[in-house]
């Protein structure tokens, strides 16, 4: 019996799955590679369903598709972590989603070892490292559950996007609203 049939999940009907797919295009994203190792090999992958999920402890969620190398993988390994892109770095995103052989993702740009053993994007925006809590299996996805044990960021970067099927970042801060 699958996750789906086991939460007793009924597929949805053919057009509210394609408007759905649709309208998610529509919602930008911060565009991220999640990396973790294994028995000394590294393994990574872009990722945008990723986003915090409490400050009290520090966490994260991030949501990766079942059939991917890198969702076996995170139900097997302690940690991992999450590189967030910046705008000069879409190659970087397109090279880990498939562009480039999964032995060869990591010989571009600056990655480091982080002392707890996976690969993280020196020149990142922002990353984050995790120890993974949970893994909770929903229809075609898994949200794994990381609480962060360790960060640093950028203030001199600006985050890489992607809605609609196209990178983009944000251009301009709007002024605070008058109301």
């Amino acid at each position: 019996m699958s996750a789906t049939a086991a939460l007793g999940i009924a597929p949805a009907p053919a057009p509210i799955s394609d408007a759905f797919r649709s309208t998610m295009r529509r919602f930008p994203a911060t565009v991220t590679v999640i990396s973790a190792c294994r028995n000394g090999a590294d393994h990574g992958m872009t990722a945008t369903a990723v986003t915090s999920l409490s400050m009290d402890p520090p966490s994260l969620i991030i949501c990766l598709n079942n059939r991917t190398y890198l969702h076996d993988m995170l139900l097997e390994v302690p940690e991992f972590a999450v590189s967030v892109l910046t705008d000069r770095q879409a190659a970087v995103s397109e090279g880990f989603s498939g562009k480039i052989a999964p032995e060869r993702r990591f010989d571009a740009a600056d990655w480091v070892r982080h002392e707890r053993g996976m690969m993280v994007l020196g020149s990142a925006h922002a990353s984050v490292v995790c120890r993974r809590m949970g893994a909770v299996p929903y229809g075609t996805h898994t949200i794994f559950i990381g609480q962060v044990v360790d960060t640093r960021h950028s203030d001199d970067t600006i985050a890489l996007m992607y809605e609609n099927s196209k990178y983009c970042a944000p251009q301009h801060a709007l002024p605070a609203s008058q109301n």
